[in-house]
């Protein structure tokens, strides 16, 4: 029987075997690409969900799409942008690259590591089963369509019939808890694997914001796993924390909500952060500026994050006394951000400038960072945030912080370590076509949203009246979701043809200076033939240039 059963493997086909090998796979290269192609999958359906919003939002009174539907889209939209794209993307690049910046061969526990990605990937699809089977008491297709932070009372049964609302529920908990995993696993590979000679202030800023990152997870996401296991009593044990008609409070979901939702910012920012911090010093030719102060200032941004999600709630009737405080807990996260945007701008200053396609994205995610944080300032003032709360000036606001400030640097950053994960460049010709459509599509589609917010116009609707000047705002944004759509058919469309035909790229295409690139590309799966020694913060600047390492003045 056993030779039977060899002999039946031997002769499966090389796709089957080398499907077998990935799904099987513990090797945190091969998971950190899982992720990232999961993200990928995930990205499309999340803009074509973009796409139909703004198509329904063209011209005023418009029936392209009925009130039920679009609240399904936008829910989707914005559940599966957060959890299941922009998520699995920075836990890609953490499995991906950690292991090789820190000089090790593998994650702490490989396993556990598998375990994370499979729990995410099956989270996203209990989601997408509810198009299929989410409202079981009436008929198929019943998206959730109750906004991606799920308000009660609206998530309650009375509001929330059928079963798509705990499709919502179990897909974004069975994804958390996987989330969870990766957090304790970055955590212990950090602290516990790092080459020898390589102190914690001598990692590259990438893995400490990771660090951050992960430390941050596991404070936040708890709170969310709880209200969500409350929510799930609420509405089949005839539980009632949040049925304020039985002595629950419905603002116990937001506060146990935006405990999780502010720092998810963080936590989606922060891996772009060091991205950025990674490119920047290579495409400048310079060391990164500050290195002290920027670990500082992500350590800085984790703590206060955790004392800001109240700010997310100005306008539901807090004390006074409440609104001020995290008003000015939210000035104060502006500092250390600050000081990153200084660090870089100061990199940036007297280098040699490469202007690669990693670098545009760079500069790119510079530039509307900044422009999300100042709105961001704005919004924390709290009589500013009493005028265009829930309008779509708030809706521009977090996508120039989240796709302005996540997407941009994790587009950069597969830019960047493409070649090192398949032994090929990227066209640079295709790159700078997809960084000019997304940079130009991104600001016509989200920057007139500020002024039809200040106009008035309500985040949420599925249309509008005519004559309250918002027409024209509305289409400008419909275009440039439109110009972005073409930018990235141009990104896949040069993913394919960079893997099929694209030059290779040897193992340190950019003379970049931390460990992933001294190994080969595509690394071998135990990374490293021999476990490097560092004695720097850029080991392969030391190894390049004998006569003038940088240990001799760290």
């Amino acid at each position: 029987m056993a030779i039977a059963e060899t002999e039946q493997s031997s002769a499966a086909s090389p796709l089957v075997t080398q499907l077998h090998g990935w799904v099987t796979t513990v090797d945190h290269k091969r998971i950190g690409i899982l992720y990232i192609l999961m993200s990928l999958f995930f990205l499309v359906v999340g803009g074509v969900e973009a796409l139909l919003i703004r198509l329904q939002l063209w011209a005023p009174n418009n029936t392209l799409i009925g009130p039920d539907t679009f609240n399904q889209l936008f829910t989707m939209h914005g559940t599966t942008m957060i959890f299941f794209v922009v998520m699995p993307m920075l836990s890609g690049f953490a499995n991906y690259l950690v292991p090789l910046m820190i000089g090790c061969r593998d994650v702490a526990f490989p396993r556990l590591n598998a375990l994370g990605f499979w729990l995410a990937l099956f989270g996203g699809c209990i989601l997408y089963t509810s198009y299929f089977t989410g409202d079981a008491l009436y008929g198929l297709g019943s998206a959730p369509d109750v906004g991606w932070f799920a308000y009660a009372p609206l998530t309650s049964p009375a509001y929330a019939r059928g079963g798509s609302v705990d499709y919502w529920i179990l897909g974004t908990l069975v994804s958390g808890v996987g989330t969870l995993t990766f957090a304790v696993n970055l955590i212990a590979t950090i602290l516990t694997m790092r080459a020898p000679g390589m102190k914690l202030n001598q990692v590259p800023l990438f893995v400490w914001m990771m660090l951050v990152d992960a430390g941050l997870i596991i404070v936040a996401f708890p709170p969310l796993t709880a209200a969500q296991i409350m929510l799930l009593l609420d509405r089949y044990a005839g539980a009632h924390f949040f049925d304020t008609q039985a002595g629950g409070s419905a603002l116990l979901w937001q506060h146990l909500f935006w405990f999780f939702g502010h720092p998810e910012v963080y936590i989606m920012a922060l891996p772009a952060f060091g991205i950025i911090s990674e490119i920047v010093p290579v495409f400048s030719r310079k060391v990164i500026f500050g290195y002290a102060s920027m670990a500082a200032a992500t350590a800085a941004i984790g703590f206060i994050s955790l004392g800001v999600w109240a700010h997310h709630m100005f306008t539901v009737g807090l004390d006074d006394r409440l609104d001020a405080f995290f008003s000015a807990a939210s000035f104060l996260i502006a500092v250390p951000t600050g000081i990153k945007i200084f660090n870089w701008t100061a990199t940036l200053y007297g280098g040699r400038l490469q202007l690669r396609t990693p670098m545009l994205f760079a500069l790119g995610f510079l530039g509307m960072f900044l422009i999300g944080g100042l709105t961001g300032i704005m919004l924390a003032t709290v009589p500013v945030d009493w005028q265009v709360s829930d309008s779509y000036f708030l809706v521009a606001h977090f996508h120039y912080v989240l796709f302005g400030g996540s997407l941009f640097a994790l587009m950069g950053g597969c830019y960047y370590w493409f070649p090192k994960a398949t032994g090929k460049m990227l066209s640079e010709t295709l790159g700078a076509w997809h960084f000019w459509l997304l940079f130009i599509g991104f600001n016509l589609l989200f920057g007139p949203m500020h002024i039809a917010g200040i106009m008035g116009m309500p985040r949420r609707v599925y249309t509008y009246e005519a004559g309250q000047g918002w027409d024209f705002w509305n289409q400008l944004s419909t275009v440039g979701a439109f110009i972005m759509g073409i930018g990235f058919l141009i990104f896949f469309i040069n993913l394919v043809l960079s893997l099929r035909s694209g030059k290779k790229a040897g193992d340190d295409p950019w003379d970049a200076w931390t460990l992933e690139w001294a190994t080969s590309s595509p690394p071998a799966s135990y990374n490293f033939e021999q476990i490097p020694t560092v004695r720097s913060r850029r080991p392969l600047w030391d190894l390049k240039h004998p006569e003038d390492p940088d240990w001799k003045y760290e």
